[in-house]
């Protein structure tokens, strides 16, 4: 893919499609835990705790965890500046590949996050490691995004408000996976490491899809299959028929994917694409 090369100022796109779809989502599913949280706490700490992620309930069964803890958020702020990223990464990489291809993209890289966090979780068990809170956010799909934007489009540049300087993507990218690598070695590691997978898994999608996904190429293999299996049948069908009507002293022939042969149009311009009245011969004027 050529590099994509623009200025200016950073400008949010379209906001349509999947990336409009998962924001809604996740900004409904926030509200919708705020307004339990009022009337029923107990029912709402109880349903955070069901679908976070927590690594220990992972290894014991509750293996929605690795997607669904993507769809909680904690803080307003954070919350926000979530939805914008996926606003921003999301709809900017639908545009120009697709919706299959970024929601894959986004869930590889939320599925990595969370392989990652319960690795490290066990990794780490003699020292407190599987004391580790629930965990929640799109940190993981947000840095799928962002590794797939500095890799594919590295070489666009713009001006990041407030700062005053043109910035190009992959030095962008390169910024944020250097804090990442960063907080390893302080309290956050757990969420730093899940970012770490996030975007390792998004890099190993992108090196790996089909150019527009898994999902559609897995279609149209499925379609090409049945579309031969359905083609096979008819070809021997027409032979069965053949050698019946050949005991019947009659000739019929059908053409390499089973369709029946006209003898009336064959050989004429237009082949065997209609049936046509024997005593028609407008065809030759």
């Amino acid at each position: 893919m050529p590099p994509f090369r623009s200025s200016g100022m950073l400008a949010f796109p379209e906001f349509r499609g999947f990336t409009r779809t998962l924001v809604i989502w996740n900004v409904g599913i926030y509200f919708g835990l705020l307004l339990l949280q009022l009337a029923a706490p107990a029912v709402a700490q109880h349903v955070v705790l069901l679908f976070s992620l927590t690594p220990v309930l992972v290894t014991h069964g509750y293996l929605w965890q690795l997607v669904s803890y993507c769809f909680l958020h904690a803080g307003l702020l954070g919350t926000a500046l979530e939805l914008l990223s996926l606003w921003f990464l999301g709809a900017f990489l639908e545009a120009n590949h697709g919706s299959r291809w970024v929601g894959e993209l986004f869930f590889a890289s939320v599925l990595g996050a969370a392989i990652a966090t319960v690795a490290l979780a066990y990794a780490t068990a003699d020292s407190g490691g599987l004391n580790v809170g629930a965990l929640t956010g799109a940190f993981g799909g947000i840095f799928g995004l962002l590794i797939a934007f500095g890799v594919l489009y590295g070489e666009m540049q713009f001006t990041l408000f407030p700062l005053p300087v043109a910035m190009k993507a992959k030095y962008l990218v390169a910024v944020y996976i250097l804090f990442a690598l960063a907080q390893l070695f302080g309290q956050n590691r757990v969420y730093a490491l899940g970012q770490l997978g996030g975007a390792l898994a998004g890099y190993l999608y992108i090196k790996a899809a089909p150019r527009r996904g898994f999902t559609a190429a897995t279609s149209q293999r499925y379609f090409n299959l049945r579309n031969d299996y359905y083609r096979w049948k008819r070809r021997n069908a027409a032979k069965k028929f053949e050698v019946y009507m050949r005991k019947q002293n009659r000739d019929v022939h059908f053409d390499s994917d089973g369709r029946y042969v006209d003898p009336d149009t064959e050989g004429r311009p237009g082949g065997n694409r209609a049936r046509r009245d024997p005593k028609d011969r407008s065809w030759m004027n």
